[in-house]
């Protein structure tokens, strides 16, 4: 056994020298169970390869170390001590030989972090694999994936941040045409969606549950139920209503989702009253569910936001109200809840208002912006910046699609179709 481990480091060694990477890849794939019989002997074999010169093959022997269960001779802190090793040095030119086996490394070591309660350790490690494999910085890849899950087990966003904040225009080929489960794509905006919602980006977060719901499906998919509920409280928290699907949505989200919803569908149409007290007697109903979807934290906030969107109302109306009338009108307990409400709101620039502490009266204002500053002016110029490129991406996603094969086959197929008729007629 121990001469076949010899002749596997010399083919990795020989191979790798040549460049013959293509070949290195069948290599590895006829002796993956060789490795996974050898695990004791692995980091032997381990330690006569460079993760630089000889990635695939350092790859294949991590990949055999992660399909077998940790154990005295699989150690996990040599396991992650390695795969942070192989992580920071492995040749990208390689590695892009065999991206789908070093996506799944990537997922394994997720998993095992996660297992482990120690997601944090692999935040940064991934964020450098995805460099690797990347084409460039606008390209989706499964890892994405992993990241945002770590980042959300970690409760660290920032670095998830970082990489949901660059708009996707692309789809790696291990997503697109490999055998990667498309569940990577769904729970990267999945939890993308989640880690805007800890941050209060309600936006973004709306923006991310969509994709997530509006994948083209032909079944009910777990991810997408979770994101629909989802959806439906940031909508209710940041427009004061839920905001109709896109027509291309899949029938599935109609027929099979929304009937697993009832209860948000319920507080939807409570929330459509601005009663506080009808809000609260459908939360009361459905308190079990919501504990249940673990969201009852977002639907606390929903109530809150209903005694905010109550008093932007009143903006419209008064231009001076007193903080007791405030209470009120918005069926708040008391003129200090109502203050707190206040200074809140104006703190996070949804109204424009002062307080006079004296005899507890609130002038609202008109937004002060008067859109002639050198800031405003760089923040329009930087909005006009990423319209034209979106206009330029545009165009060559559609010189890309009109040169695929597929669509030009198709639409000389419906051009023949058209033309039918008019042949037939003349014929008579």
């Amino acid at each position: 056994m121990a001469s076949q481990l010899e002749g596997f480091v010399n083919s990795v060694v020989s191979l790798s020298a040549d460049g013959n990477y293509s070949q290195l890849c069948e290599e590895l794939n006829k002796n993956l169970d060789l490795l996974k019989k050898n695990v004791s002997s692995l980091d032997t074999v381990l330690g006569t390869l460079d993760p630089q010169l000889h990635s695939l093959g350092v790859l294949a022997i991590l990949y055999a170390k992660y399909s077998q269960p940790v154990s005295p001779t699989n150690d996990f802190e040599t396991l992650v001590s390695q795969t942070q090793l192989f992580l920071s040095m492995c040749n990208g030119e390689q590695i892009r030989f065999a991206v789908e086996t070093y996506a799944n490394l990537a997922h394994q070591f997720t998993t095992m972090l996660i297992e482990h309660k120690q997601p944090l350790r692999g935040i940064d490690l991934l964020v450098k694999a995805v460099t690797k494999i990347q084409m460039h910085e606008t390209q989706l890849t499964s890892i994405h994936a992993d990241i945002c899950q770590l980042c959300l087990a970690s409760k660290c966003m920032k670095p998830a941040l970082a990489l949901l904040d660059v708009d996707i225009t692309d789809v790696s080929k291990e997503i697109r045409g490999g055998q990667s489960d498309v569940s990577y794509f769904l729970c990267y905006y999945y939890y993308g969606g989640m880690i805007y919602t800890a941050v209060k980006n309600w936006s973004r977060s709306c923006y991310f549950f969509e994709v997530a719901i509006t994948v083209p499906a032909m079944a009910v998919s777990h991810i997408m139920l979770e994101a629909y509920k989802k959806y439906i409280l940031v909508c209710l928290i940041h427009h004061g209503k839920m905001l109709m699907l896109p027509k291309y949505t899949s029938g599935v989200v109609n027929r099979f989702i929304k009937p697993l919803s009832q209860a948000y569908h319920d507080l939807v149409n409570s929330y459509s009253s601005m009663n506080p007290a009808d809000v609260q007697t459908v939360v009361a109903k459905h308190t079990e569910q919501f504990t249940n979807d673990q969201n009852i934290g977002l639907v606390k906030q929903v109530v809150a936001s209903m005694y905010r969107k109550n008093i932007q109302r009143l903006t419209k109306t008064f231009l001076t109200l007193s903080l007791s009338d405030i209470a009120r009108r918005c069926h708040l307990a008391s003129a200090q809840e109502a203050e707190k409400y206040v200074l809140d709101m104006i703190d996070d620039g949804d109204i424009f208002a002062a307080i006079n502490k004296k005899d507890g009266m609130v002038r609202f204002k008109d937004n002060p912006e008067k859109y002639d500053n050198p800031k405003m002016l760089m923040l329009m110029d930087e909005e006009m910046r990423k319209c034209i490129q979106l206009d330029t991406k545009l165009k060559e996603m559609e010189q890309e699609i009109t040169k695929n094969p597929q669509f030009v086959q198709k639409s000389m197929g419906i051009r023949e179709d058209d033309d039918m008729p008019s042949l037939v007629a003349g014929s008579k």
